[in-house]
């Protein structure tokens, strides 16, 4: 487990190294190569190269919880969160997939807790760790055939639980709608435009394309919305990263695509629309456009940096969804959208389910008060009254 540790400085270290009782560990090696880390769960001791201990971070590469470490003669272990002019090391690790996307909203996670928190902005206060997951890893086959949904996120969460990183940035729209024992994702960042882009270098809009023409798109909702409207289209599974894509479109495998706007935005990458879709015309994801950060449970140091950071709207919306997706029991293999907005007068929930062939497509909406138990109430009835209303055998397939 890679775990950062905070020393007063590299010579009280070296000294207290010096004076150091033994170890409740055995013996206790006394050389500047051994430091210890405050951890929530007692002190941890750990092997970290002269190297790294000499340069600007300290990592603990094989390390053991003690429980309890008393202090003694001039052992200090520095549990506050301060840096010297020495030794600086990261206080926050993020952790993040690595496309383009993800860590546009990883450094967008980033700069915002240093603009919250002065001592984060130090250099060295935060560090962003890269984890590959299962869904970046296969790219050839549909996600409801590799496990649906957890594939963008399951790595991350064992990080987290790990202790490996301190807080987890997602995409909203990929996390389950039950969170793995152990963690919490109490901060939603401000929700981007919600809409879909249509993408094609030949035609203006969806209704345009001509009979037989092929839009790429890994999505389900996308795809049923899609043949729904325009049957004379064909769709096919086009998965990757937003750069990928949209190689693949200029290389003419697909006539067109469609991707989240707030992923264009996020990546400076708008010059590519050719249309934005209203969502009367393409009902979005559950929590499209939104960034969720997630930390430990109990993790109380954590838990006061992301409530700063927290956009209450986005987080109320957002629970209201997903309570919809809930209650439908949704996975990658049934196509769902469902979008709640705060109006003038409370919250408009929108919700839709349908068949994969587009042939069967239900919706639903509702009015409410923007407040977290009415909100979660009026998507679970929703989602109730399409379950009824699509009977026992829509959902196999």
């Amino acid at each position: 487990m890679a775990v950062s540790t905070m020393v007063r400085s590299s010579a009280m270290l070296r000294n207290s190294i010096a004076d150091a009782p033994a170890s409740p560990l055995g013996a206790f090696e006394r050389r500047p190569s051994w430091v210890a880390s405050h951890h929530r769960r007692g002190v941890i001791f750990g092997e970290a190269s002269e190297e790294s201990f000499l340069g600007q971070s300290v990592r603990l590469a094989h390390s053991r919880s003690t429980g309890s470490v008393k202090r003694a003669g001039r052992w200090i272990v520095e549990a506050a969160a301060t840096f010297d002019t020495q030794t600086k090391v990261a206080r926050v690790r993020i952790g993040t997939r690595g496309s383009p996307l993800a860590l546009a909203q990883a450094y967008q996670t980033r700069d915002k807790l240093k603009a919250a928190h002065p001592g984060l902005a130090e250099e060295g206060a935060l560090e962003i760790i890269i984890i590959k997951t299962t869904g970046d890893k296969i790219l050839s086959q549909p996600l409801a055939d590799i496990g649906g949904k957890g594939l963008f996120t399951k790595e991350i969460d064992d990080a987290l639980l790990n202790g490996d990183i301190d807080i987890a940035v997602h995409s909203m729209k990929d996390v389950p709608t039950y969170l793995p024992e152990g963690t919490i994702l109490p901060c939603n960042l401000p929700r981007e435009d919600v809409r879909d882009a249509f993408i094609c270098p030949n035609y203006s809009s969806l209704a345009e394309l001509p009979e037989g023409s092929v839009v790429g798109s890994a999505s389900l909702r996308r795809q049923s919305q899609i043949l729904h409207k325009y049957p004379h289209l064909k769709v096919e599974n086009f998965r990757g990263n937003v750069q990928t894509r949209l190689r693949k479109l200029s290389e003419g495998t697909v006539q067109a695509t469609l991707l989240a706007l707030a992923g264009l935005k996020r990546l400076d990458m708008t010059e590519h629309i050719t249309a934005i879709l209203a969502t009367d015309d393409m009902l979005p994801a559950i929590a499209q456009g939104a960034i969720g950060i997630a930390c430990r449970t109990g993790d109380s140091k954590m838990e006061e940096y992301l409530a700063s950071l927290n956009h209450e709207g986005t987080r109320l919306a957002i629970s209201c969804e997903r309570a919809f997706l809930a209650k439908l029991d949704g996975s990658c293999r049934t196509p769902i959208a469902g979008l709640a907005e705060r109006t003038e007068d409370g919250c408009s929930f929108r919700g839709l389910v349908a068949t994969t062939d587009g042939k069967q497509v239900l919706e639903t909406s509702r009015k409410g008060s923007f407040s977290y138990d009415d909100m979660i109430a009026l998507a679970q009835d929703a989602g109730a009254e399409l379950i009824s209303r699509a009977g026992p055998d829509f959902f196999k397939w």
